[in-house]
Protein backbone atom coordinates (compact mmCIF):
# COMPACT_ATOMS: atom_id res chain seq x y z
CA UNK A 1 0.00 0.00 0.00
CA UNK A 2 1.62 3.25 -1.00
CA UNK A 3 2.21 5.90 1.82
CA UNK A 4 -0.35 8.56 0.23
CA UNK A 5 -3.81 6.85 1.50
CA UNK A 6 -6.31 5.74 -1.80
CA UNK A 7 -9.79 6.92 -2.31
CA UNK A 8 -12.56 4.83 -0.16
CA UNK A 9 -14.79 4.51 -2.91
CA UNK A 10 -12.23 3.20 -4.85
CA UNK A 11 -10.48 0.94 -1.97
CA UNK A 12 -13.94 -0.45 -2.14
CA UNK A 13 -14.87 -0.68 -5.74
CA UNK A 14 -18.14 1.18 -5.55
CA UNK A 15 -19.38 4.91 -7.10
CA UNK A 16 -19.68 7.92 -4.50
CA UNK A 17 -23.87 7.44 -4.65
CA UNK A 18 -23.58 3.71 -3.91
CA UNK A 19 -26.07 2.78 -1.32
CA UNK A 20 -25.50 0.88 2.43
CA UNK A 21 -26.78 -1.93 0.80
CA UNK A 22 -23.93 -1.37 -1.99
CA UNK A 23 -21.47 -0.87 0.61
CA UNK A 24 -21.94 -3.91 2.81
CA UNK A 25 -22.09 -6.03 -0.20
CA UNK A 26 -18.57 -4.65 -1.72
CA UNK A 27 -16.96 -4.49 1.87
CA UNK A 28 -17.68 -8.68 1.92
CA UNK A 29 -16.57 -9.33 -1.67
CA UNK A 30 -12.82 -7.34 -0.71
CA UNK A 31 -12.83 -8.51 3.12
CA UNK A 32 -12.97 -12.01 1.73
CA UNK A 33 -10.38 -11.45 -1.14
CA UNK A 34 -7.66 -9.75 0.75
CA UNK A 35 -8.06 -11.54 4.01
CA UNK A 36 -4.54 -12.47 5.03
CA UNK A 37 -5.98 -16.12 5.91
CA UNK A 38 -7.48 -16.78 2.27
CA UNK A 39 -4.58 -14.41 0.26
CA UNK A 40 -0.85 -15.13 0.67
CA UNK A 41 0.09 -11.97 -1.31
CA UNK A 42 2.78 -9.74 -0.02
CA UNK A 43 0.53 -6.80 0.57
CA UNK A 44 -2.84 -8.87 1.84
CA UNK A 45 -2.59 -8.07 5.03
CA UNK A 46 -2.35 -4.34 4.33
CA UNK A 47 -5.11 -4.41 1.70
CA UNK A 48 -7.78 -6.09 4.23
CA UNK A 49 -7.09 -3.48 6.59
CA UNK A 50 -7.43 -0.55 4.05
CA UNK A 51 -10.63 -2.16 3.06
CA UNK A 52 -12.06 -2.52 6.78
CA UNK A 53 -11.01 1.30 7.52
CA UNK A 54 -12.94 2.48 4.03
CA UNK A 55 -16.04 0.70 5.41
CA UNK A 56 -16.01 2.07 8.90
CA UNK A 57 -16.12 5.46 7.53
CA UNK A 58 -18.45 4.63 4.55
CA UNK A 59 -20.99 2.70 6.80
CA UNK A 60 -21.21 5.44 9.01
CA UNK A 61 -23.61 8.71 7.73
CA UNK A 62 -21.98 11.45 9.97
CA UNK A 63 -18.12 10.32 9.00
CA UNK A 64 -19.09 9.31 5.51
CA UNK A 65 -20.49 13.32 5.03
CA UNK A 66 -17.35 14.39 6.76
CA UNK A 67 -15.26 12.16 4.21
CA UNK A 68 -17.24 13.47 1.10
CA UNK A 69 -16.57 17.34 2.06
CA UNK A 70 -13.42 17.37 3.39
CA UNK A 71 -11.70 14.02 2.25
CA UNK A 72 -9.33 12.07 4.74
CA UNK A 73 -8.52 15.10 6.29
CA UNK A 74 -11.85 14.94 7.83
CA UNK A 75 -11.84 11.33 9.37
CA UNK A 76 -7.72 11.50 10.09
CA UNK A 77 -7.71 10.60 13.54
CA UNK A 78 -10.75 8.15 13.42
CA UNK A 79 -9.93 5.46 11.64
CA UNK A 80 -6.65 2.38 10.91
CA UNK A 81 -8.06 0.21 14.36
CA UNK A 82 -6.98 -2.67 11.95
CA UNK A 83 -9.03 -5.92 12.78
CA UNK A 84 -10.96 -4.96 15.53
CA UNK A 85 -13.32 -3.00 13.71
CA UNK A 86 -15.79 -5.75 12.85
CA UNK A 87 -17.72 -5.26 16.85
CA UNK A 88 -20.72 -4.91 15.05
CA UNK A 89 -20.87 -7.49 13.30
CA UNK A 90 -20.96 -9.88 15.58
CA UNK A 91 -16.93 -10.92 16.41
CA UNK A 92 -16.19 -10.97 12.39
CA UNK A 93 -12.44 -11.35 13.44
CA UNK A 94 -13.31 -14.21 15.47
CA UNK A 95 -15.40 -15.79 13.07
CA UNK A 96 -12.97 -15.26 10.12
CA UNK A 97 -10.16 -17.07 12.92
CA UNK A 98 -12.20 -20.27 13.15
CA UNK A 99 -13.43 -20.48 9.18
CA UNK A 100 -10.43 -19.72 7.52
CA UNK A 101 -7.71 -21.74 9.98
CA UNK A 102 -9.34 -22.09 13.60
CA UNK A 103 -9.39 -20.02 16.93
CA UNK A 104 -6.35 -18.27 17.94
CA UNK A 105 -7.22 -17.80 21.50
CA UNK A 106 -7.14 -21.49 22.46
CA UNK A 107 -4.49 -22.33 25.53
CA UNK A 108 -1.64 -24.31 25.36
CA UNK A 109 -1.55 -26.93 28.10
CA UNK A 110 2.22 -26.68 28.43
CA UNK A 111 4.09 -25.61 31.47
CA UNK A 112 5.29 -22.39 31.57
CA UNK A 113 9.07 -21.77 30.33
CA UNK A 114 11.52 -20.53 33.19
CA UNK A 115 14.57 -18.14 33.38
CA UNK A 116 17.39 -18.20 35.31
CA UNK A 117 20.67 -15.89 35.87
CA UNK A 118 23.86 -17.25 36.64
CA UNK A 119 27.54 -15.84 36.85
CA UNK A 120 30.20 -17.96 36.13
CA UNK A 121 34.31 -17.13 36.34
CA UNK A 122 36.31 -15.93 33.54
CA UNK A 123 38.54 -19.78 33.77
CA UNK A 124 35.13 -21.40 34.17
CA UNK A 125 33.46 -20.11 31.14
CA UNK A 126 36.31 -20.92 29.40
CA UNK A 127 36.41 -24.81 30.06
CA UNK A 128 33.39 -25.42 31.25
CA UNK A 129 31.76 -26.21 34.68
CA UNK A 130 28.93 -28.07 36.80
CA UNK A 131 26.51 -25.83 38.43
CA UNK A 132 23.18 -26.57 41.00
CA UNK A 133 20.24 -24.26 40.68
CA UNK A 134 17.65 -24.13 43.17
CA UNK A 135 14.34 -23.35 41.47
CA UNK A 136 11.07 -22.40 42.54
CA UNK A 137 8.23 -23.75 40.98
CA UNK A 138 4.94 -25.71 39.50
CA UNK A 139 5.40 -29.09 39.66
CA UNK A 140 2.91 -32.37 39.40
CA UNK A 141 0.97 -33.25 42.12
CA UNK A 142 3.07 -35.61 44.32
CA UNK A 143 -0.33 -36.92 45.81
CA UNK A 144 -2.39 -36.94 42.93
CA UNK A 145 0.53 -37.29 39.94
CA UNK A 146 -1.18 -34.64 38.40
CA UNK A 147 -4.44 -36.11 37.79
CA UNK A 148 -6.46 -33.31 39.79
CA UNK A 149 -8.68 -36.23 41.74
CA UNK A 150 -8.13 -37.67 45.11
CA UNK A 151 -6.27 -40.65 44.95
CA UNK A 152 -8.84 -43.56 45.08
CA UNK A 153 -11.96 -41.13 43.39
CA UNK A 154 -12.96 -41.24 39.76
CA UNK A 155 -12.20 -38.97 36.91
CA UNK A 156 -14.89 -38.83 34.29
CA UNK A 157 -15.66 -37.53 31.32
CA UNK A 158 -16.75 -34.01 30.87
CA UNK A 159 -20.80 -33.57 30.57
CA UNK A 160 -20.71 -30.26 28.86
CA UNK A 161 -17.79 -31.43 26.14
CA UNK A 162 -18.47 -34.95 26.46
CA UNK A 163 -14.80 -36.07 26.60
CA UNK A 164 -13.70 -33.93 23.14
CA UNK A 165 -12.16 -30.94 25.16
CA UNK A 166 -14.13 -28.69 22.73
CA UNK A 167 -17.28 -27.08 21.75
CA UNK A 168 -18.63 -25.39 19.20
CA UNK A 169 -20.85 -22.33 18.80
CA UNK A 170 -22.57 -21.47 15.49
CA UNK A 171 -22.90 -17.81 14.68
CA UNK A 172 -24.87 -15.91 12.17
CA UNK A 173 -23.60 -12.61 10.09
CA UNK A 174 -23.87 -11.08 6.95
CA UNK A 175 -21.28 -13.65 5.61
CA UNK A 176 -23.31 -16.54 6.29
CA UNK A 177 -23.04 -19.03 9.05
CA UNK A 178 -20.09 -19.72 10.84
CA UNK A 179 -18.92 -22.87 13.44
CA UNK A 180 -16.48 -21.82 15.79
CA UNK A 181 -14.70 -23.91 17.78
CA UNK A 182 -13.22 -23.26 21.48
CA UNK A 183 -11.87 -25.05 24.46
CA UNK A 184 -14.56 -26.16 26.50
CA UNK A 185 -14.82 -23.41 29.59
CA UNK A 186 -15.97 -26.62 32.24
CA UNK A 187 -12.80 -28.68 31.86
CA UNK A 188 -10.48 -26.26 30.21
CA UNK A 189 -9.74 -28.55 27.37
CA UNK A 190 -9.31 -31.99 29.21
CA UNK A 191 -12.49 -33.79 28.27
CA UNK A 192 -13.15 -35.02 31.78
CA UNK A 193 -13.20 -33.83 35.82
CA UNK A 194 -12.98 -34.49 39.36
CA UNK A 195 -15.50 -35.96 41.66
CA UNK A 196 -13.63 -35.25 44.39
CA UNK A 197 -10.61 -32.65 44.00
CA UNK A 198 -7.25 -34.07 45.61
CA UNK A 199 -6.57 -32.49 49.00
CA UNK A 200 -3.11 -31.38 48.29
CA UNK A 201 -3.54 -29.25 45.34
CA UNK A 202 -6.99 -28.83 45.60
CA UNK A 203 -7.80 -29.98 42.14
CA UNK A 204 -5.03 -28.06 40.33
CA UNK A 205 -2.77 -30.99 39.73
CA UNK A 206 0.68 -29.13 40.05
CA UNK A 207 1.99 -27.90 43.55
CA UNK A 208 4.63 -25.46 44.05
CA UNK A 209 8.11 -26.91 45.17
CA UNK A 210 11.85 -26.10 45.26
CA UNK A 211 13.97 -27.71 43.45
CA UNK A 212 17.49 -28.11 43.19
CA UNK A 213 19.08 -28.88 39.50
CA UNK A 214 22.70 -29.34 38.27
CA UNK A 215 22.97 -27.59 34.77
CA UNK A 216 26.52 -27.80 32.73
CA UNK A 217 27.82 -24.83 31.53
CA UNK A 218 29.50 -25.90 28.06
CA UNK A 219 33.46 -24.85 27.66
CA UNK A 220 33.67 -21.90 25.61
CA UNK A 221 30.47 -20.25 26.70
CA UNK A 222 30.25 -16.65 26.32
CA UNK A 223 28.94 -13.69 28.78
CA UNK A 224 24.64 -12.89 27.73
CA UNK A 225 24.94 -16.87 26.18
CA UNK A 226 21.47 -18.36 27.07
CA UNK A 227 21.30 -21.93 27.27
CA UNK A 228 18.22 -24.26 26.89
CA UNK A 229 17.54 -27.26 29.58
CA UNK A 230 14.48 -28.56 27.79
CA UNK A 231 11.60 -30.18 30.27
CA UNK A 232 12.85 -28.69 33.62
CA UNK A 233 10.48 -25.36 33.23
CA UNK A 234 6.96 -25.68 35.13
CA UNK A 235 5.02 -28.83 34.96
CA UNK A 236 2.16 -28.37 32.59
CA UNK A 237 -1.41 -29.72 32.73
CA UNK A 238 -1.53 -32.56 30.50
CA UNK A 239 2.43 -33.87 32.07
CA UNK A 240 3.99 -31.76 29.29
CA UNK A 241 6.72 -29.25 31.35
CA UNK A 242 8.29 -25.85 30.11
CA UNK A 243 11.40 -25.13 29.53
CA UNK A 244 14.47 -23.45 31.82
CA UNK A 245 16.20 -20.62 29.81
CA UNK A 246 19.43 -20.46 31.99
CA UNK A 247 21.23 -17.03 31.11
CA UNK A 248 24.89 -16.86 31.18
CA UNK A 249 26.83 -14.13 32.90
CA UNK A 250 31.04 -14.02 33.01
CA UNK A 251 33.22 -12.31 35.63
CA UNK A 252 35.92 -10.17 34.41
CA UNK A 253 39.60 -11.62 35.26
CA UNK A 254 42.20 -9.36 36.80
CA UNK A 255 44.42 -10.62 34.07
CA UNK A 256 43.05 -11.90 30.74
CA UNK A 257 39.84 -10.51 28.55
CA UNK A 258 38.48 -12.38 25.41
CA UNK A 259 38.31 -11.51 21.76
CA UNK A 260 35.97 -14.36 20.27
CA UNK A 261 38.24 -17.47 21.08
CA UNK A 262 41.22 -15.72 21.60
CA UNK A 263 42.38 -14.68 25.36
CA UNK A 264 43.99 -11.12 25.77
CA UNK A 265 46.26 -10.14 28.17
CA UNK A 266 49.41 -7.06 29.06
CA UNK A 267 52.76 -8.21 30.29
CA UNK A 268 55.40 -5.39 31.18
CA UNK A 269 58.67 -5.76 30.00
CA UNK A 270 61.88 -4.17 31.21
CA UNK A 271 63.53 -1.48 28.84
CA UNK A 272 66.60 -3.37 28.74
CA UNK A 273 64.84 -6.82 28.23
CA UNK A 274 63.16 -5.34 25.26
CA UNK A 275 65.98 -3.34 23.79
CA UNK A 276 68.32 -6.55 23.95
CA UNK A 277 65.97 -9.39 23.99
CA UNK A 278 65.56 -12.29 26.16
CA UNK A 279 62.49 -14.53 27.37
CA UNK A 280 59.68 -13.66 29.95
CA UNK A 281 57.15 -16.03 31.98
CA UNK A 282 53.42 -15.05 31.20
CA UNK A 283 50.33 -16.76 33.39
CA UNK A 284 48.20 -18.98 31.02
CA UNK A 285 44.46 -20.02 31.59
CA UNK A 286 46.44 -23.36 32.63
CA UNK A 287 49.84 -22.15 34.53
CA UNK A 288 52.28 -20.66 32.98
CA UNK A 289 54.62 -20.26 29.84
CA UNK A 290 57.77 -18.53 28.51
CA UNK A 291 57.77 -16.10 25.39
CA UNK A 292 60.30 -14.78 23.82
CA UNK A 293 61.00 -11.39 23.53
CA UNK A 294 63.08 -10.07 20.08
CA UNK A 295 65.79 -7.60 20.81
CA UNK A 296 64.79 -4.32 19.39
CA UNK A 297 60.78 -4.82 20.56
CA UNK A 298 58.91 -2.01 20.97
CA UNK A 299 56.03 -0.94 23.34
CA UNK A 300 52.40 -2.24 21.75
CA UNK A 301 54.06 -5.73 19.93
CA UNK A 302 52.30 -8.59 20.24
CA UNK A 303 53.07 -11.92 21.20
CA UNK A 304 50.76 -15.09 20.23
CA UNK A 305 50.60 -18.23 22.43
CA UNK A 306 48.95 -20.96 20.23
CA UNK A 307 46.12 -22.95 21.42
CA UNK A 308 46.36 -21.45 24.97
CA UNK A 309 43.08 -19.81 24.30
CA UNK A 310 39.12 -20.34 24.99
CA UNK A 311 38.21 -23.88 23.40
CA UNK A 312 35.55 -23.79 20.51
CA UNK A 313 31.52 -24.12 22.12
CA UNK A 314 30.33 -27.66 20.80
CA UNK A 315 33.68 -30.02 21.44
CA UNK A 316 35.36 -29.95 17.97
CA UNK A 317 38.68 -29.61 20.35
CA UNK A 318 39.76 -26.37 18.75
CA UNK A 319 41.22 -23.55 20.60
CA UNK A 320 41.73 -19.72 20.42
CA UNK A 321 45.15 -18.51 21.03
CA UNK A 322 46.31 -16.03 23.52
CA UNK A 323 47.84 -12.86 22.37
CA UNK A 324 50.08 -11.26 24.97
CA UNK A 325 50.44 -7.28 24.38
CA UNK A 326 54.13 -6.41 25.08
CA UNK A 327 54.44 -2.72 27.18
CA UNK A 328 57.74 -1.57 27.46
CA UNK A 329 58.38 0.10 31.21
CA UNK A 330 60.46 2.87 31.73
CA UNK A 331 62.21 2.78 35.21
CA UNK A 332 61.65 4.98 37.74
CA UNK A 333 63.77 6.41 40.81
CA UNK A 334 67.15 5.14 39.17
CA UNK A 335 70.28 5.25 41.58
CA UNK A 336 73.34 7.16 40.66
CA UNK A 337 74.87 4.31 39.20
CA UNK A 338 71.98 4.11 37.11
CA UNK A 339 71.73 7.01 36.00
CA UNK A 340 75.67 7.15 34.70
CA UNK A 341 75.05 4.31 32.30
CA UNK A 342 71.85 5.91 31.16
CA UNK A 343 73.98 9.03 30.43
CA UNK A 344 76.67 7.36 28.73
CA UNK A 345 74.36 5.19 26.44
CA UNK A 346 72.93 8.80 25.41
CA UNK A 347 76.14 9.69 24.52
CA UNK A 348 76.95 6.85 22.69
CA UNK A 349 73.95 7.69 20.44
CA UNK A 350 74.53 11.21 20.06
CA UNK A 351 72.62 12.54 22.04
CA UNK A 352 72.66 15.66 24.57
CA UNK A 353 74.16 14.67 27.90
CA UNK A 354 72.12 14.79 30.59
CA UNK A 355 73.15 15.71 34.59
CA UNK A 356 76.10 15.60 35.63
CA UNK A 357 77.32 12.29 34.08
CA UNK A 358 80.65 11.99 31.91
CA UNK A 359 82.01 8.58 32.03
CA UNK A 360 82.08 6.91 28.84
CA UNK A 361 84.16 3.80 27.95
CA UNK A 362 84.31 0.36 27.01
CA UNK A 363 81.56 -2.16 27.39
CA UNK A 364 78.82 0.20 28.27
CA UNK A 365 75.85 -2.18 27.43
CA UNK A 366 77.39 -5.26 29.43
CA UNK A 367 77.25 -3.04 32.31
CA UNK A 368 74.06 -1.18 31.68
CA UNK A 369 72.25 -4.75 30.96
CA UNK A 370 73.89 -6.29 34.61
CA UNK A 371 72.56 -2.86 36.56
CA UNK A 372 69.31 -3.03 34.93
CA UNK A 373 68.51 -6.21 35.18
CA UNK A 374 65.30 -7.40 36.75
CA UNK A 375 62.49 -9.74 37.04
CA UNK A 376 60.11 -10.30 34.31
CA UNK A 377 58.04 -13.05 35.02
CA UNK A 378 53.87 -12.12 35.59
CA UNK A 379 53.45 -14.95 38.44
Amino acid sequence: MTTSKRDYYEVLGVARGATAEDLKKAFRKQALKFHPDRNKEADASDRFKEVNEAYQVLSDPQRKAQYDQFGHAGVNGRTGRGFDGFEGFGGFGDIFDSFFGGSSRQTSDRGADLEFQINVSFRDAAFGVARELELDRMERCGRCDGNRAEPGTDVVECSTCHGEGKVKRTQRTFFGQFQQVTACPTCQGEGRTVKTACKQCSGRGTERNARRIEVEIPAGVEHGTRLLVRGEGEAGRNGQNGDLYVHIGVERDRLFSRRGNDVIMTSTVNMVLAALGGIITVETLEGKAEIEIKPGTQSGAMSRIANAGIPHMGGSGRRGDQIVELRVETPRNLDDQQTELLQELAESFGLEKVGDGTTTGQGIFDRFKDVFRGDNSNS
